[in-house]
């Protein structure tokens, strides 16, 4: 998912900016941003992409007799 072909170009994952608030980017090329438009410098950073947290796993279903060796 973090490398896929096709990326929603985001000014949140490019290269170029850097995150101000959430709905604002500061971009070396264009000055102050809005977060959800890209310009056409648009240039994709993996790491700046963070992956979804997972979800806690459910330990109802087991009994404490399960754990036990």
């Amino acid at each position: 998912m973090l490398f896929r072909k096709k990326i929603a170009r985001d000014c949140t994952y490019c290269s170029y900016a850097t995150i101000l608030n959430e709905r604002e980017a500061l971009c070396v090329k264009k000055g102050v941003v809005d977060c959800v438009k890209a310009c056409r410098k648009f240039r994709y950073d993996p790491c700046k992409r963070v992956p979804p947290k997972t979800k806690a796993m459910d330990f109802q279903q087991y009994a404490r007799e399960d754990f036990d060796l």
